[in-house]
């Protein structure tokens, strides 16, 4: 059952004690992981199903290699979904903005 508080506060953008939106614990400690999940899963959805495709294509045509165009049909096309779907993006910051990919302004950079 969710909390009617929590909620509301939700609802208005009430902001936590260091300024930053609250999120739900359960939102945030597996999203990586459920948005793995699903990309593997359209992923490995698509292998089959354009596979199975391709090999009752081969069956009725008498050929061998369209089960291996649909097999690679499928992972693109899984892919692509995942993609689209925002599964794939690049990674965030607490605050919604994309983490920076370049060096630092002052010339040193944090790699170690």
């Amino acid at each position: 059952m969710r909390d009617p508080k929590k909620t509301a506060r939700a609802a208005h953008g009430k902001r936590g004690p260091h300024g930053s939106a609250e999120v739900s614990s359960d939102a945030s400690t597996d999203g990586g992981y459920n948005a793995g999940m699903a990309v593997f899963s359209y992923i490995i959805g698509g292998i089959i199903v354009w596979s199975l495709i391709g090999w009752g294509l081969d069956y009725l045509w008498g050929t061998r290699w369209i089960v291996l165009a649909g097999a690679l049909l499928g992972a693109v096309g899984g892919f692509y979904l995942s993609h689209m779907h925002g599964l794939t993006s690049s990674r965030k910051n607490a605050d919604g903005r994309h983490a920076p990919s370049a060096p630092s302004q002052d010339g040193e950079d944090n790699a170690k």
